[in-house]
């Protein structure tokens, strides 16, 4: 994996602290254009993965990447899914089977009836979750997704409800169909990890809130520290500046000091901003 990742939270819209930043950023991104000259920057100052969700705009990025393969060909995405607002959106609009085909379009319905028809009538959760998959996958064809994660919102809902066998057939479905390799993403890093390491998940790559002040750390702060310094498994530290609560430097001073981090994803909508904390951190971890 890249050390240093961009992640996308600041184009779409989402600040865990203040609203009103979240509407000002959804707002400044409301373009395509204005999201793609902040990839270019951080692509410039040598960052070269965009961790993303599945949102509609993603896909036009990808578009974009696709008609300059030359500009971009180092440039890879980390696809991060489901997109829940998708999906809650397309059910509320088209109803269950409506958001359904909307999902699939575009892709061998002859197939996907079959196995979708046979999935839905035994309630083969696996085999739905492969189907969406695949439908969620089709905007980064012909680009480079050397990891694909599954978002916090069913990680840790498979977590609270004990339906945790799906995580290795996610890693068992992602390596054979796409050569990617599974990443999770959760709110409870020391729920999660035993889970993983008992499906048989190996050094898993696990995406979690790790910052200063144990902003959204679940399990707490110390825990964290203890299992980062054990590195069962492959630490991304998120959230890392707690939504704007810690400043920069001390913020990455204290990630990067922590022996076990293998990268960071942060977002950032300035080149100013981004080659700053680039800075940063290749100076506190080099």
């Amino acid at each position: 994996m890249d050390r240093i990742l961009l992640g996308d939270n600041q184009f779409f819209g989402v600040n865990h602290m203040s609203e009103e930043k979240a509407r000002a950023q959804a707002l400044k991104f409301k373009d395509v254009d204005s999201i793609i000259r902040v990839l270019d920057a951080a692509y410039e100052t040598g960052i070269r993965t965009f961790m993303c969700t599945t949102h509609d705009k993603v896909a036009e990025i990808c578009e974009h990447m696709r008609r300059n393969p030359d500009k971009y060909k180092d440039f890879q995405f980390y696809p991060c899914m489901p997109y829940a607002h998708k999906y809650a959106d397309s059910v509320t609009e088209l109803g269950m089977l409506g958001a359904l085909q909307d999902f699939i379009k575009g892709s061998n319905i002859f197939t996907l009836i079959a196995r979708g028809g046979l999935a839905a009538a035994r309630f083969d959760a696996v085999e739905i979750a492969k189907i969406l998959i695949d439908a969620e996958m089709r905007m980064f064809k012909g680009l480079k997704t050397p990891v694909i994660f599954l978002q916090n919102v069913i990680v840790d809902l498979l977590l609270g409800i004990g339906y945790t066998g799906i995580f290795k057939e996610f890693e068992k479905y992602v390596n054979s169909k796409y050569n990617a390799e599974a990443g999770y993403i959760t709110m409870n890093l020391p729920v999660l990890l035993p889970v993983l390491e008992k499906a048989g998940v190996k050094n898993p790559i696990i995406c979690s809130n790790i910052n200063k002040i144990g902003f959204r750390m679940c399990g707490g702060m110390k825990e964290y520290e203890r299992l980062i310094h054990e590195q069962r498994f492959r630490a991304v530290a998120m959230s890392i500046f707690a939504s704007g609560a810690i400043p920069p430097k001390e913020a990455i001073e204290y990630v990067c000091g922590l022996d076990g981090v293998q990268s960071i994803v942060f977002g950032a909508s300035s080149r100013g901003n981004i080659q700053s904390s680039k800075q940063l951190i290749e100076s506190f971890w080099k």
